[in-house]
């Protein structure tokens, strides 16, 4: 299941993060999204916890809480919705 984390602190590693949320499963993957140009956190990431139950329990535990100098907000990430294709003019 995959996780949102917004409000990150620009100085939360993925190593803190993944701590944060292997208190409450296992964690299947951790991402901090970064800028490409610069390479500092944008203050998000991802978190993907494999057994849904985790997931729950990490949420509801963790939203809300301080990490780092920050107070997070965790949710369930949603996929991306991609437009439908215009029909064509031909």
């Amino acid at each position: 299941m995959k996780i949102l984390i917004r409000n990150l602190d620009r100085e939360t590693t993925e190593e803190q993060l993944k701590a944060a949320f292997e208190a409450h499963g296992k964690v299947q993957s951790c991402d901090v999204v970064k800028e490409k140009t610069n390479g500092l956190s944008k203050g998000f990431g991802f978190v993907e916890m494999p057994k849904p139950g985790d997931a729950k329990i990490a949420v509801k535990s963790l939203n809300d809480t301080m990490l780092g100098a920050n107070k997070i907000r965790v949710k369930y990430a949603q996929d991306k919705v991609t437009a439908p294709n215009k029909p064509s003019n031909d």
